[in-house]
């Protein structure tokens, strides 16, 4: 039987809930909606999603505070899309540096919301573009990093395991096959998020600046990701393939 993606809407207007939640299985998918932070661990408890969709306007803990226990918890790979005050570009950045994968601004048209839940669910499932995984897997090197394209996670100088959020994953997949080689912020959005950027759009700033955090990069002089004026960034680095592993 094929798999129905399953999307968990996180909203504390009734209405809105109810709108969404129809709109999205009468176009194909499986819908759970909540309407706070203790009915959605309640729910998470006992039950795998696929996507969350998360309002920044809730009773109790916020979406924001929300978005941070997710990625630090066993959901942290689900794909988080945040609905935002339209007026209120903080937070969206905020959003974005809790780890939301995308976000919508309030008020929205519920088609439009289908489609960035669908295109958050494909990038979630695949490579960004030009980028290919052997069957057995692969390890990327750079400096005393590697990062395992098969786990899908980064191991520091110590082995250790470093959690990276899908969307942080997806970029630095894309430097390390683009090493020494200034990628536009035009040129990254569309490579990690499938979509170009408006004119007010940070999100690579603060995916980068996520990364950099990750890697322990400091940005005032950063050893890996370096920020070109007026271009975008490159990753200096050079990166070694590895043997396959078993």
């Amino acid at each position: 039987m094929a798999h129905v993606d399953h999307v968990l809407i996180v909203d504390d207007d009734r209405d809105i809930r109810e709108l969404v939640g129809n709109y999205l299985t009468k176009n194909g998918l499986r819908t759970t909606v909540v309407a706070d932070g203790r009915q959605m661990r309640a729910f998470l408890a006992a039950s795998q999603v696929d996507l969350i969709v998360l309002d920044i306007m809730l009773p109790g803990d916020d979406g924001l505070q929300l978005c941070r226990e997710l990625r630090v918890g066993k959901h942290k790979a689900t794909p988080v899309l945040m609905l935002t005050a339209r007026s209120d570009e903080t937070d969206r950045i905020v959003g974005l540096e809790m780890g939301a994968d995308d976000y919508l601004p309030k008020p929205f048209a519920a088609r439009e919301l289908l489609a960035r839940i669908n295109a958050v669910l494909r990038r979630t499932r695949m490579l960004p573009p030009n980028l290919t995984v052997s069957e057995a897997g692969r390890l990327l090197a750079f400096g005393n990093w590697r990062l395992d394209t098969t786990a899908r996670h980064l191991l520091d100088p110590a082995d250790t395991v470093v959690a990276l959020s899908g969307a942080e994953y997806r970029l630095l997949r894309v430097f390390l096959d683009h090493p020494q080689r200034v990628l536009s912020r035009d040129q990254l959005l569309n490579l990690t998020q499938g979509r170009e950027a408006d004119v007010f759009d940070r999100s690579i700033d603060l995916l980068v600046s996520r990364l950099r955090q990750r890697l322990l990069d400091d940005a005032r002089a950063p050893a890996y990701i370096k920020t070109v004026r007026n271009e975008g960034y490159v990753f200096t680095y050079p990166v070694t393939l590895l043997e396959a592993q078993a």
